[in-house]
């Protein structure tokens, strides 16, 4: 049985379009949610939610994994790979059960997700039977790029955002992503946020706002 995923949620009572956050390695659903309130201000009639994934992190306990990530806390591969696909599982449940209770369909709700959160946004999204508006991946990368073609069922728009001075994830993943994917069929957009690392920069969050104002109009 897969145990549900624990979130937050802010917006009106009644939404017209969803957000969900993926948080990355070692934080979890509140370390973006902040992000919901500048975005709010833009999308008033949309709902953001947060999940913490499922799992505690193995390097810092406060936090939690989508899966481990075995270079950094001596995890097996297979390890990463069944527990990635729990995770999978336990997000398909987890957008499922939001856009129930908000009564609206996939094409209303989008997917934003930071590092290990945009991988698992990146590896859900396509293969889900109906196509959400979009996904947002801030500094993260694509798994099994040379899967995507075979295995996507539906071509959401995608947006990558990347720190040009990335120290975790590199740079350079964003251009192996953004050519797999549209090697598959989807639409890619992407930004460089110039003399950023790891993280969200202000233009990097106003290039997102654009695009969730565009993918999620009323």
């Amino acid at each position: 049985m897969i145990e549900p995923l624990q979130s937050a949620r802010r917006g009106p009572e009644k939404a017209g379009s969803v957000v969900v956050f993926l948080h990355g390695y070692g934080a979890d659903g509140t370390d973006l949610l902040g992000l919901s309130e500048p975005l709010a201000q833009h999308l008033p009639t949309t709902a953001f939610y947060a999940p913490d994934a499922p799992e505690p992190c193995r390097n810092n306990p406060m936090g939690y994994q989508w899966f481990p990530i075995p270079w950094l806390d001596g995890s097996s591969e297979v390890d990463a790979r069944i527990s990635m696909g729990q995770s999978v599982a336990a997000l398909n449940e987890f957008l499922d059960t939001v856009l129930a209770a908000e009564a609206l369909t996939a094409d209303r709700m989008v997917l934003v997700g930071f590092s290990q959160g945009t991988m698992m946004a990146l590896q859900v999204a396509p293969r889900r039977d109906d196509a959400v508006a979009g996904v947002v991946g801030f500094s993260g990368r694509l798994l099994s790029p040379e899967t995507l073609a075979t295995e996507a069922r539906v071509h959401p728009p995608v947006l990558l955002i990347h720190g040009d001075q990335d120290e975790v994830v590199p740079f350079d993943d964003m251009a192996v992503a953004g050519q797999a994917l549209q090697g598959a069929g989807f639409t890619v957009y992407g930004h460089v946020m110039e003399g950023t690392g790891h993280g969200i920069s202000p233009d990097g969050l106003s290039v997102a706002l654009a695009f969730l104002k565009e993918h999620l109009r009323d």
